[in-house]
């Protein structure tokens, strides 16, 4: 008689199955309770391929398209198809997944020739064929010299290297066809499910465009992002020069004590590039700058650090917080949940902000106010403004590149500037570091170090951030005069550390568990730098981690 478990589905739903069957016999259950395909499920909050076979009691949560887990597995084996096909149309090519840009992925074929429109159109076609042909994607484990020698066929030496800095004797290799390959993560059972993408030519390489989770049953607008695209190609650029191109160059660095050098490079990259936006304003006598970029971008060290040089330039800056200029709590909109949200740009007096701005340009005194945000009211304390000529005002805030917010103020007397934490650094060919990840990571050290919370109410708190971040940021940023990329090539590696344990108090009862397994294991691939005294003080890296002489101590 066969063994019968007890499950609950969606913690709210109790069944009764076979002993042995996989999530995806299980699956086929259900499906028609999803708009989606369901591509995974959590297992007790542990995320789980579908084959994954059920053996113990416990609690299933089917993912879907809807879920951030659900379109990261559905990108990496898109990617995975996207591979084989440039390798069968455009045989000895070498393929690489750079970054997201403009709604998709950025990837290069490196050929004997250019690639063209034509090569493209033919790498599509044969993608249809390979998700049309239904073929399965399975997955094999195997020993690292095994997994170096199926590697070192096709030439993908940054993925060998990688390996010499795994710990664990063994991978997991999946396969689509004849092709075999590592990703760090999951993949879906077949290519069938993958029914959904494009690829757009983008010279001298292609946009694998996918759906959002927002709407997965379309795929999102194409929009040009050539401000962004140029930033990153300056950052990949550079680190080609340094030959920091994937984590295993930085482990090698690391691991023969030489790190230091690169940590001082990068640094004074920084410091040239703030500079050089430091020159423009100057030469260009702009008297309003606005900063603005998403969570954990390191806007306030970045102002910071731009008011010094442009103290160096003989102007004297001065700072300004939109935060002063909300409405009265009883004014503030609320968002579809009924609470008040802060981040919506009609939480700000815009009329009265614009009107101090107009006259602290125009040399009047202005009576700042300061926003009482226990009481929830705009209060004034008597701090009176005036400005001279060579006196910018330098505002930071998400909502900076949004016209709106300074309306009155002419063009030619702004200054906008965009910064992110735009990750130069990839784990190796196919693997890429999400720029989101990076900043994900520097939030719950920074929550932790200064905020009094926990890894885990930072994770609980963070797709709403993003909500945010995809609604009053993202939209504006190809407005921007300047972009600065605020990542630095070395941080991942010192950050590890400061993570980790707020990582590891996160227990598999919390639904937050699957992605702080994520996390770490995506830190796993780092060598640590255990010392910060490398670090500089007004490094911007400080924000997070302290030591900043700009605000500790």
């Amino acid at each position: 008689m066969e063994e019968r478990i007890r499950l609950m589905i969606d913690n709210k739903e109790r069944i009764e199955i076979r002993k042995g069957m996989t999530l995806l016999e299980l699956s086929n259950t259900y499906k028609h309770r999803h708009e989606t395909p369901i591509v995974a499920a959590k297992v007790n909050n542990d995320l789980k391929e579908l084959s994954y076979v059920i053996n113990e009691p416990g609690n299933i949560e089917f993912i879907d398209l809807t879920k951030t887990d659900g379109i990261r597995i559905y990108q990496r084996s898109l990617v995975f198809v996207f591979i084989r096909a440039a390798m069968e149309v455009l045989p000895d090519c070498r393929v690489t997944i750079e970054h997201s840009l403009s709604k998709g992925l950025y990837s290069e074929i490196k050929f004997k020739r250019p690639i063209y429109e034509s090569d493209v159109l033919k790498i599509e076609a044969k993608m249809k064929e390979i998700v049309e042909g239904d073929e399965p994607i399975t997955k094999e484990n195997a020993a690292i010299d095994e997994a170096k020698e199926i590697f070192s066929q096709w030439h993908l030496n940054p993925k060998i290297r990688l390996l010499n800095y795994k710990t664990i004797p063994d991978i997991n290799i999946y396969t689509c066809g004849w092709l075999k390959n590592y990703f760090y993560g999951y993949m879906v059972p077949r290519t069938s499910y993958l029914k959904l993408f494009k690829l757009k030519y983008y010279m001298p390489g292609i946009i694998l465009i996918h759906p959002e989770k927002t709407n997965p049953h379309e795929l999102p607008e194409y929009h040009e992002q050539r401000k962004m695209a140029a930033i990153f190609k300056e950052s990949a650029n550079w680190a080609k020069i340094m030959n920091v191109e994937y984590v295993a160059s930085l482990n090698q660095l690391i691991e023969q004590q030489k790190h230091g050098e690169i940590i001082r490079v990068a640094e004074a990259l920084h410091e040239k590039k703030i500079a050089h936006i430091a020159d423009l304003i100057t030469q260009k006598q702009k008297r309003i700058v606005l900063i603005a970029g998403p969570s954990s971008s390191g806007k306030t060290t970045f102002a910071q650090k731009l008011m010094v040089q442009l103290k160096v330039n003989g102007l004297n800056p001065v700072a300004l917080s939109t935060d002063d200029y909300f409405v009265n709590r009883e004014l503030t909109p609320k968002d579809e949940k009924g609470e008040y949200n802060f981040e919506a740009l009609e939480a700000v007096d815009i009329d009265l902000f614009n009107e101090h701005l107009t006259k602290l340009i125009l040399g009047e005194a202005v009576e700042i106010p300061t926003f009482n945000f226990l009481k929830g009211i705009r209060e004034y304390k008597g701090h009176i403004l005036k400005i001279k000529e060579n006196q910018p005002i330098v505002i930071e805030g998400i909502h900076g590149l949004n016209e709106r917010l300074t309306e009155d103020i002419p063009h030619d007397k702004k200054f906008k500037i965009y910064i992110s934490a735009l990750t130069q650094l990839n784990i190796d060919d196919h693997n890429r570091i999400n720029t989101t990840d990076t900043r994900l990571i520097r939030r719950i050290i920074r929550d932790s170090k200064y905020r009094g919370r926990t890894a885990l109410a930072t994770l609980k708190l963070w797709e709403s951030v993003r909500r945010g971040e995809e609604k009053y940021i993202f939209p504006y940023q190809e407005d921007a005069d300047i972009m600065f990329n605020s990542s630095l090539i070395y941080e991942l590696a010192v950050l590890k550390k400061h993570i980790e344990p707020l990582l590891l108090e996160i227990g598999i009862e919390e639904k937050e568990y699957a992605e702080a397994k994520r996390l770490l294991k995506f830190l796993s691939y780092f060598l640590s730098i255990e010392d910060d005294s490398f670090i500089p003080k007004n490094s911007l890296i400080r924000e997070f981690i302290g030591g900043s002489w700009f605000y500790d101590k």
